[in-house]
């Protein structure tokens, strides 16, 4: 993506009698060529935490370009709001191979804000409860599939979870175990694929015929392809549910035509992917936690049980299951999906005292800023408990904003929390969770963070 008619090297005069921008630190441990790529390609979490050593805005190298990396929670907050930074940089143009640019994900201006009064009535708070028999169905549908003592592979059930949901809820498409399972594997390769390309950017060489890069280009030709499957068997349907497909559909732009046929498959790969990916990536770091903190998981039981006196849980549930909604932002404060975000400044600004030249690439890290010891007593505790009303005051405004903040705020953060809190409630409530043999709950990296390799064993309460 790039920022049209914007020239880098023009700098507005400073104001009569305002102090002189400072130019931030450039950060350590650069090399030619790569810059400091190599560095966030081999410990990316370690790499930007330990930005904020340096001061609130840092620059660094990935390859030839400059990009400022800030690291305060308050001046993540300014770029959210601030409508002189846009969607762009070198995570929106890594992703814009399965994003697209007609998507509103990575549409900005009015593209953006039709895009988003589209889409939006789908997510409204009073259009939730629509959706609440389908999330009750799939979460209990988990505790009927995996039995006592049988391993759980945390990644593919995750994954089928969470397409189900957003398949069944947006799409209104009874879309099969074998789906999610090609969602499943073709993400995990494009997601790795994408984050090489974001952190090294060797052009030309990744368009060479290497294993590495047809893995990635057949992966990503079947995610494309999979959306395809999904608009034409709508289509062929004849049928007009009150979905966003539909409303995808029927949609006119600025023009009162009907949007084009990019711009509905964007939409649809928006909705669909990585969405899941971020929901299935939450999923398996709450079964990470329920086993090893089983006093919470204990815990998550014992308020299910007194809000529905011994029923199943059901969606009207969720507001009341308060225990079970803090280790659920708990879990996304320690372990966040989308732990990476990229801006671009579309005119000459300043943060924190420092100049950010029109045309700059900026990025900010939530993984860094949801665990800065400035803003959280035990930073790297897994306390639940410090979001309860009393302690949550305490921290900084920008601390946690797992779903962003401002016109790029994420449109379905009610939506997904209702699926998270009935699917944590359901598996806690009839199992505990231990991790087994040849499970690896190490971090992955790539655009988002999972666990390497997670396989639990639910054990029956």
């Amino acid at each position: 993506m790039t920022v049209e008619s914007v020239n880098p090297e023009t700098r507005a005069p400073a104001a009569p009698g305002a102090p002189e921008l400072r130019e931030p630190p450039v950060a350590g441990g650069g090399v030619p060529l790569l810059g400091h790529g190599w560095r966030l390609a081999r410990d990316p979490l370690a790499f930007m935490s330990q930005l904020r050593d340096h001061g609130d805005v840092v620059r660094i190298k990935l390859g030839p370009k400059t990009v400022y990396a800030v690291t305060n929670p308050e001046l993540t907050g300014a770029l959210a709001l601030n409508p002189d930074y846009h969607i762009a940089g070198p995570l929106w143009e890594s992703l814009e191979g399965l994003l697209g640019k007609e998507g509103v994900a990575t549409a900005n201006g009015p593209l953006h804000r039709r895009q988003r009064r589209t889409i939006q009535p789908a997510f409204r708070l009073d259009a939730i409860p629509a959706y609440g028999q389908i999330m009750e169905e799939e979460a209990h549908a988990l505790t009927e599939r995996w039995q006592p003592g049988k391993t759980v592979d945390a990644t593919s059930e995750s994954f089928r979870v969470a397409v189900r949901v957003a398949a069944r809820c947006l799409l209104r498409g009874q879309y099969m175990d074998e789906r999610a399972e090609r969602l499943c594997v073709a993400l995990a390769t494009v997601f790795r694929g994408m984050y090489r390309r974001m952190v090294v950017p060797l052009g030309p060489l990744y368009r060479l015929p290497l294993p590495a890069n047809r893995r990635f280009n057949d992966a990503l030709a079947d995610l494309h392809l999979l959306v395809d499957e999904i608009i034409a068997e709508r289509r062929a349907s004849g049928q007009k549910p009150d979905d966003l497909l539909t409303a995808l559909l029927e949609a006119k732009d600025d023009n009162g035509d009907p949007i084009g046929e990019q711009e509905i498959h964007d939409q649809v790969v928006a909705i669909l992917t990585p969405g899941s990916e971020t929901i299935a990536s939450t999923i398996m770091w709450l079964l990470q936690a329920l086993a090893d903190h089983p006093e919470h998981a204990d815990r998550i039981r014992d308020e299910v049980e007194a809000v529905t006196g011994g029923r199943p849980v059901a969606f009207e549930d969720v507001r009341k299951l308060r225990h079970t909604g803090n280790v659920i932002v708990e879990a996304m404060r320690l372990r966040p999906a989308v732990w990476v975000l990229t801006r671009r400044a579309v005119a000459e600004s300043e943060l924190g005292g420092y100049r950010i030249p029109a045309g700059a690439d900026i990025i900010y890290s939530p993984y860094a800023i949801q665990r800065d010891p400035k803003s959280y007593d035990d930073n790297l505790e897994f306390d639940p408990d410090r979001w309860l009303p009393e302690r949550a005051a305490n921290v900084p405004k920008y601390a946690m904003k797992p779903f962003s903040a401002g016109k790029r705020k994420c449109p379905s953060d009610h939506f997904s929390m209702a699926q998270l809190t009935l699917i944590t409630a359901a598996l806690a409530t009839k199992y505990r969770f231990e991790q087994v043999a040849g499970s690896n709950d190490a971090v992955r990296v790539g655009i988002t963070l999972r666990p390497h390799d997670l396989l639990v064993r639910p054990v029956a309460r």
